[in-house]
């Protein structure tokens, strides 16, 4: 004998009908997550890299002084400088040792930089340049570090020089006895 209720048909129906949507909501919202990593790996991998500025004005001047020093292109960097610093290296080799010895080398870090607006008078001028560091500690640990600092240039034979900074310059450079 079987105890069971009698089964209604319509009640069957429904519940299939409540399956099915249930599964089109969740193949929907599957496909949305996956649409929306791929479109994330593609901005990520079109961004462009960065590269170097042009040297006719003073923005793109401190950027290329920036970006060589954490390319390690020193050569590159040190003709941004002014030769007519009190202490200006007289070489490639003092100029490295400078960069090596003194502390801006906060660069072997990932380190953003963004321009703020110039201040142009006759042929200086006078950026400010807001520094984030980004420190990674651990799985789910990391932190960041804003800061923002001066870079001065003068205009020298139609070039853009730097003449002083509050970061990523030697302070021996602004003293005749340079850096001995």
């Amino acid at each position: 004998m079987n105890n069971s209720a009698p089964i209604n048909i319509d009640n069957l129906e429904e519940v299939e009908g409540n399956n099915k949507t249930s599964n089109r909501l969740l193949i929907a919202i599957v496909i949305g997550a996956v649409a929306l990593v791929g479109i994330a790996i593609g901005v990520t991998l079109l961004r462009p890299e960065p590269d170097y500025l042009t040297e006719d004005t003073p923005e793109g001047v401190a950027h290329n002084y920036l970006f060589a020093l954490e390319k390690g292109e020193y050569q590159r960097a040190y003709s941004y400088l002014s030769p007519t610093l009190p202490g200006y290296p007289e070489d490639i080799e003092e100029f490295t040792e400078s960069v090596d010895t003194y502390p801006f080398r906060d660069l072997d870090r990932v380190t953003t930089f963004q321009f703020e607006p110039l201040t142009v008078n006759d042929k200086r001028a006078t950026i400010t340049i807001k520094k984030t560091i980004f420190y990674e500690g651990g799985i789910f640990g990391s932190d960041e570090d804003t800061s923002t600092f001066k870079m001065k240039l003068r205009l020298e034979d139609g070039e853009w020089k730097i003449i002083e900074s509050d970061s990523y310059f030697a302070w021996c450079w602004d003293r005749d006895s340079g850096c001995h």
